[in-house]
């Protein structure tokens, strides 16, 4: 398959490389800039669900798509949480192939880290669990889904509107200090337990998580 692959994609004017193994491929997706990576799941060595986290893990964004034989949707929600960004299943026609490729290059290389990062706090929307250093801490539904979306605007002033039209959505009519009492929950897991203050209130305009200063 991968020798058929090639021939085609070759024709559609692409350079191609192929690695015969997981080993293979994490080494040359490690060492190469390519516009995007076709991975097979069932590989020797590694298979595609390791050799996807492990690029990730090692901040390598060209996009990714796997291909398999495997149908169930545990396993295609095993390989987007992997740090794939498309999944095709076997068999499939060539065009499907091919568009979805150029779909995955006009992307880029642009970071889609699979567990969010900001200081010592790590956050994994996967497992949908959170972590301040070593300890971990219980969040609810909605507590975790505030933090997701600072921990994806490290560093920028949130409003309440947009906060709230983010994690409650446009429709919500609840109380108008609801954005305010979840940031206090927030507050008392992240931050006073540790004795730190990175849930900063900015007066007149929202709320901000503090990025760490560059090193």
């Amino acid at each position: 398959m991968s020798s058929l692959l090639k021939r085609g994609l070759e024709e559609d004017g692409y350079a191609v490389d192929v690695a015969r193994d997981g080993q293979d491929g994490l080494f040359m997706g490690s060492e190469n800039p390519y516009a995007a990576i076709v991975v097979d799941v069932m590989l020797p060595q590694l298979d595609g669900f390791e050799l996807c986290r492990r690029l990730r893990t090692s901040g390598r964004w060209a996009p990714i798509l796997l291909l398999t034989a495997r149908t169930e949707v545990a396993d295609r929600v095993e390989g987007l949480d992997a740090g794939a960004d498309d999944y095709l299943t076997k068999p499939f026609s060539f065009e499907e192939l091919s568009a979805r490729i150029r779909a995955l290059i006009r992307r880029g290389h642009v970071p889609r880290p699979t567990v969010l990062v900001v200081g010592d706090l790590r956050l994994d929307p996967a497992q949908r669990r959170c972590w301040r250093g070593q300890q971990e801490i219980q969040l609810s539904a909605k507590e975790f889904a505030l933090l997701e979306f600072f921990m994806r605007h490290p560093g920028e002033v949130l409003t309440r509107t947009r906060i709230l039209d983010h994690v409650w959505d446009y429709a919500y009519d609840g109380v108008s200090n609801v954005v305010d009492q979840y940031v206090a929950y927030l507050r008392r897991k992240i931050d006073r337990p540790f004795r730190r203050h990175d849930l900063e209130t900015v007066r007149g305009a929202g709320y901000r998580l503090r990025a760490p200063a560059p090193r």
